[in-house]
């Protein structure tokens, strides 16, 4: 009957989440501007009877929104996301995470009373350059969340998995401009610095494991092809599936640019230029529990696939600080891959909204269990303790 209550709560308030959904989607701001959509976000929880916080950690469109029942209980946290993307808006969804956030927590909040506990909603600002929640979780803003939880929308249901521990790396090389053809001889060409970075680069991957991701762009390569480029840049993520080979692929990336800097005389700086995420340590005692409730709501447990590697997340660096899970909900009925605008275009129909609903049910619904059952409680700490803590 509990789990019930929350379905019917989030469904008599279904027009009011569609609603802020389709206003983020129709106004996408990129990353730390989200100032229309936190501010909606933020008036829902206060609405709603949350006492909101923000800004957070001095980040101007973060948030932090909390709901405390009378019983003592377990803290469970949702997440928000609500950046959008360059040029494609949101083609990766993220007006429907934030409205599933929302959604969750005041659903679950018709029951908490009744279990225990606190609900807190994480607004999480820019997941797609520096990510907030690096911010949050290394002020320890995680630390006493028994669990943290957002969905994906995408076009299938998929389980929690994994990601890829990411660095955001900028190497500038600074030479010598010269007249390309009276003088070339007194330059020292920046670009062919960039040039060589990418041809190392190129050569390392051979000897890198499978999972290892390297790919780039020149960002500056000169002015003009009568002068010899005196500084010349390029931007690179470097990816793997945990941090301590992430960081060695660093290294030797680091050894390309220094070699590059060497042979065409140039110097080198290099500099992270987004925020540095961990991989994914999905809690599969939190991740079964949700799909347990998945397939309680209806989907068929064929239809729900294991995880995948989706590339980087900002909740990696959550989910070393208290479990954590990052399903996927399906969204689509077709196969269009996100940072498309395909899926962005999709993804402000009925069906996405439809499907957002139910990824709020369900996350609700799991919060609702590790509220209300020690054991699955104690299963779900005792595994981050396990394989995060003690490792």
């Amino acid at each position: 009957m509990d789990k019930q209550t929350i379905v019917n709560r989030i469904d008599q308030l279904a027009s009011e989440f569609i609603d802020i959904a389709a206003f983020i989607g129709e106004n996408p701001e990129l990353g730390h501007e989200e100032w229309k959509a936190s501010a909606r976000l933020k008036e829902a929880l206060e609405r709603h009877g949350f006492q909101v916080q923000s800004p957070i950690l001095d980040l101007p469109t973060a948030f932090l929104a909390t709901y405390k029942a009378a019983k003592p209980g377990p803290t469970i946290a949702f997440l928000c996301e609500y950046d959008a993307l360059p040029e494609l808006g949101h083609a990766c969804g993220h007006h429907l995470i934030a409205v599933m956030g929302l959604a969750a927590a005041v659903g679950l909040q018709s029951v908490i009373e009744q279990t225990g506990g606190t609900i807190r909603v994480y607004g999480t600002p820019a997941e797609e350059t520096k990510g907030a929640k690096v911010t949050m979780a290394a002020a320890g803003l995680f630390d006493d969340v028994d669990a943290a939880l957002m969905a994906h929308p995408y076009y299938a249901y998929e389980k929690s998995g994994m990601s890829l521990a990411m660095d955001a790396l900028q190497f500038e090389f600074h030479g010598k401009a010269a007249h390309a053809a009276a003088s070339p001889y007194e330059g020292v060409n920046a670009l062919d610095a960039v040039l060589l970075l990418f041809q190392a680069v190129g050569l390392l991957r051979q000897q890198l494991r499978s999972h290892a991701r390297i790919h780039g762009i020149i960002t500056e390569g000169g002015k003009a092809p009568n002068i010899i480029p005196a500084y010349a840049a390029a931007q690179f993520y470097v990816r793997s599936a945990d941090r301590p080979y992430t960081d060695e692929i660093v290294r030797k990336v680091l050894s390309c640019a220094e070699g590059a800097a060497l042979q065409t005389g140039c110097t080198m700086k290099w500099s992270n230029y987004e925020y540095s995420y961990d991989e994914l340590i999905t809690n599969e005692a939190l991740s079964e529990a949700f799909t347990h409730n998945l397939i309680l709501m209806g989907i068929p447990e064929a239809d729900i696939q294991h995880g995948k590697d989706h590339g980087s997340l900002d909740l990696g660096n959550v989910s070393r600080q208290c479990p954590s899970i990052h399903p996927y909900v399906k969204v689509v009925d077709e196969q269009h891959l996100l940072h498309t605008k395909e899926f962005r275009d999709l993804a402000m129909q009925p069906r996405a909204f439809e499907g957002m609903l139910l990824g709020a049910k369900v996350l609700a619904r799991t919060a609702y269990d590790v509220a209300s059952s020690p054991a699955l409680l104690q299963a779900i700490k005792s595994e981050f303790e396990r394989r995060v803590l003690f490792k």
